[in-house]
């Protein structure tokens, strides 16, 4: 049996202030609509209309051509959008969810609830309703002997209307052929002249059709118009993200401080200590030390590895691996299994072989470095010549002493060393210690000469 969405996503969204598409502002790591369309797919749909307007391109742009698209350009109500948004749909026959881009808290679990509730009851339409305490500015469900009879928008409710606490969610499942017909007859002859899909659900009641509702959540019904909505939507969307890593065998010491991208994958008996940030699509091994204060960004950690205090981004880090604290992997660092990467090391587009040390006080960029390497405090590749990135090698073995400058490019081979204090800028042979600084000169009594001068 098909089931069909149309996702209206067209609305300008002024109050979000932002020169970013309102269906494009983004919680936990994907986009308002991405929310909406994913749990739209879950529950069945099989096809997928979204319905764009303002910044139409941009959402576009984003989405991808996996998606199928109508246009909105005249803002003219609901009704018009549903229009739009049934015309890919033309000859097509079965079920369509009506749902908004702005309402990502609505589940695939409660959707698949409705449908079977509608399919089981023969109804043309079901309106999905909700319960508010304050049920201010919202569509009102009137109800004569326990049936839907209408739906009476705020500021057209009676005094008796307005106390009621039933609110239509302003999503719907309809059979595509009914509301095909009930839209054909829906006009704009109202104060705003908009079509309102609200006027579908009349007709189809004054034709005798079978309309009925499903009671949700109120919070699944909620709606982002600005940035503090967007906040507080995030924060239920991050806190279930969170009770579901911990109920898959995550320990989170402060869930309240944590965040986890929609996107990310956590293994079990991981510990996430407080402050962490895990953005994009990071996978974290089983066993693994996360925190506190780090942020993992697109980043894959293998198991048993600790990333303390520290920043990786795009990167991949190995198995028994310590990362921190104060350390910061930029884009394309691959660091291996049983490394150090310690305090102050900073590692961009680079790989670090198996069992290497890089203690602390170091800056590793633009270099391939073979396992069992030992860094000592202070060293820096040096990659940047002012124009030009340029690329190094340190081989198996080699030992890299203190304040050591390696000016690429330049090969340290196997089992080489390079004496503390050394800049080095010609390769450096198997088993060889390079030493290229200048040699200690000592002057006996300068101190002394020094102050008869002064004085």
């Amino acid at each position: 049996m098909a089931i069909y969405s149309i996702i209206l996503a067209a609305g300008e969204g002024k109050r979000m202030k932002s020169k970013t598409a309102k269906p494009l502002q983004k919680l936990c790591g994907k986009t308002l609509v991405e929310w909406v369309i994913d749990e739209a797919k879950k529950a069945g749909s099989t096809e997928n209309v979204i319905v764009i307007g303002h910044k139409a391109e941009d959402v576009k742009a984003y989405l991808g051509e996996d998606i199928e698209y109508a246009y909105q350009y005249e803002q003219l109500g609901t009704g018009h959008a549903v229009m739009q948004g049934i015309k890919p749909l033309e000859g097509k026959s079965g079920t369509v969810m009506v749902l908004y881009g702005d309402t990502p808290l609505i589940s695939s679990e409660t959707l698949k609830k409705v449908f079977d509730e509608h399919k089981e009851n023969n109804r043309a339409a079901t309106v999905i309703t909700a319960i508010a305490e304050n049920p201010f500015g919202y569509g009102r469900i009137v109800r004569e002997n326990g049936e839907i009879c209408r739906i009476v928008e705020q500021k057209d409710a009676s005094e008796e209307e307005q106390k009621i606490c039933e609110i239509n969610s302003g999503m719907y499942f309809f059979e595509l052929d009914e509301l095909k017909q009930a839209l054909s007859r829906i006009t704009n002859n109202n104060k705003q002249n908009e079509y309102y899909i609200t006027d579908t659900i009349e007709i189809l009641l004054k034709d005798g059709k079978t309309v009925g509702t499903y009671i949700a959540d109120f919070e699944e019904t909620l709606g982002v118009n600005d940035r503090v909505q967007l906040s507080q939507v995030e924060k239920i969307l991050n806190d279930k993200l969170v009770k579901n890593a911990m109920l898959k065998g995550v320990t989170v010491i402060d869930p309240s401080s944590t965040y986890i991208s929609a996107e990310a994958e956590i293994g079990m008996d991981t510990v996430i200590y407080p402050n962490t940030i895990i953005e994009g699509r990071t996978v974290i091994g089983e066993d693994c030390i996360i925190g506190p204060g780090t942020t993992l960004r697109n980043t894959v950690v293998g198991n048993g590895t600790e990333v303390i205090n520290s920043v990786a981004v795009d990167s991949k880090v190995g198995d028994n691996t310590h990362v921190g604290p104060f350390a910061y992997l930029r884009p394309n660092s691959r660091v291996g299994n049983k490394v150090k990467i310690g305090d102050f090391v900073e590692v961009k587009n680079s790989s670090i072989g198996d069992g290497t040390k890089v203690s602390h006080l170091t800056y590793i960029g633009d270099a391939d470095v073979g396992s069992r390497v030992n860094f000592g405090c202070g060293t820096v590749v040096v990659n940047y010549d002012g124009e030009n990135k340029h690329r190094s090698v340190i081989e198996d073995d080699a030992f890299i002493g203190c304040n050591s400058n390696l000016v690429s490019p330049v090969r340290i081979e196997k089992g080489a060393y390079t004496a503390a204090g050394s800049t080095i800028t010609d390769n450096v042979p198997e088993g060889a210690l390079a030493i290229a600084r200048s040699k200690q000169v000592v002057k006996e009594n300068w101190t002394e000469k020094k102050n008869k001068k002064k004085k």
